[in-house]
């Protein structure tokens, strides 16, 4: 399928990027990453505007935030057990309310591009869960904007190897991940220690 959908960025472009962003930010298996790496390196052929590309991509990921958010919230905590049925999405689902609750904005935030599989996840998530729209928007378009800028830069500089532009932002990603979870694991024993202390 990958390959199918690749073969028509240069006769489709902008609109099947935009489809495949949106589908990808409602849980379904797209290979949105890949078509953003794809579509920077047609856009730096000239095949493609660079500006037009990330615009074509930006919106069709917050759009599907929206609908995600909305599906949410007009279903509510029925439609969350209805699509945790499956324990696969129940798995998904359970870790985005886990980092919807400690974390809330940040969570959005991070689950757009850092831990971009739990993404869809906790957009229906945030909607049952009564996260403001306001707050749930300006944090999805700032996460949505990273995401789309890395895979759209990272294939506009590797316009002729993707396969190594995808291998470096996997690498990249699973260590600014590894480095964040350290991170939080040295300030939750700090925070341990000095509770057990007193």
């Amino acid at each position: 399928m990958t390959d199918w959908l690749l073969s028509l960025v240069p006769q489709y472009g902008l609109w099947l990027l935009a489809a495949t962003t949106f589908l990808s930010c409602l849980a379904l298996p797209v290979p949105s990453s890949m078509m953003m790496l794809a579509a920077g390196g047609f856009a730096a052929s000239g095949d493609l505007g660079l500006v037009s590309t990330i615009a074509a991509a930006l919106f069709g990921a917050v759009i599907g935030d929206q609908a995600g958010f909305a599906a949410g919230r007009a279903g509510g905590p029925g439609l969350l057990s209805r699509l945790g049925r499956k324990p696969s999405r129940a798995k998904a689902l359970d870790r985005a309310r886990a980092i919807l609750d400690r974390r809330g904005d940040v969570a959005i935030f991070l689950t757009r591009w850092l831990f971009s599989p739990v993404g869809p996840w906790a957009n229906f998530a945030a909607g049952a869960g009564g996260l403001r729209w306001l707050r749930f928007t300006l944090w999805s378009i700032a996460g949505e904007a990273v995401w789309v800028a890395l895979y759209i830069g990272m294939g506009h500089a590797f316009a002729g190897n993707l396969e190594a532009a995808g291998d470096l932002l996997s690498s990249g990603l699973g260590l600014v991940g590894g480095l964040a979870a350290m991170l939080g694991l040295g300030l939750w024993l700090k925070a341990s220690l000095r509770d057990h202390a007193h």
